[in-house]
């Protein structure tokens, strides 16, 4: 059986900004992006790589979803909301970073990753290499690397040189 994912804004943007939105596509995983999730990235710079992959097709083609009263209560922005009520409907697994949404996540019952550890099972998997790690926290905005712990990233990176 296909595992699902459905894949929210920053895990996109940040995977297509180092050019690895392979690491979300495998032969036996399903891959959604919500309607909600394309307009957020939509709605942003149009050379964006992200929202050039959208446009160009590299993606799939993004699903329209119903919001659940029990997502909706978190008060979460309308990509969040939208991932993890498809999560729910599916049973899937919600590709998240933002903190908020992870904690609503683990409340509801919902298994999540986020961009790091897409990051880290590709390297288990032996699909990248250490210095890909390097690169993932490189392209990251100074605001998203500054909400991961140094220990985290040391951590991770010397974790990815061990496998």
């Amino acid at each position: 059986m296909k595992e699902t994912w459905v894949v929210n804004a920053s895990p996109l943007i940040s995977l297509a900004k180092i050019g690895r939105l392979d690491l979300l596509r495998e032969a036996e995983r399903e891959l959604l992006i919500p309607a909600a999730v394309a307009t957020e990235i939509l709605a942003g710079p149009a050379d964006d790589p992200a929202s050039v992959a959208l446009t160009a097709g590299e993606l799939p083609d993004p699903v329209p979803s119903v919001s659940r009263i029990e997502v909706v209560e978190w008060g979460l922005g309308a990509g969040e909301t939208a991932v993890l009520s498809q999560a729910l409907d599916r049973g899937a697994t919600a590709v998240i970073d933002d903190g908020e949404a992870r904690t609503a996540a683990r409340s509801l019952g919902v298994r999540f990753i986020g961009t790091l550890g897409v990051v880290i099972r590709a390297r288990k998997e032996g699909r990248i290499l250490p210095s890909d790690v390097l690169l993932f926290f490189s392209a990251l905005d100074p605001e998203q690397r500054n909400n991961r712990p140094a220990s985290c990233v040391t951590g991770v990176i010397s974790s990815m040189n061990a496998i």
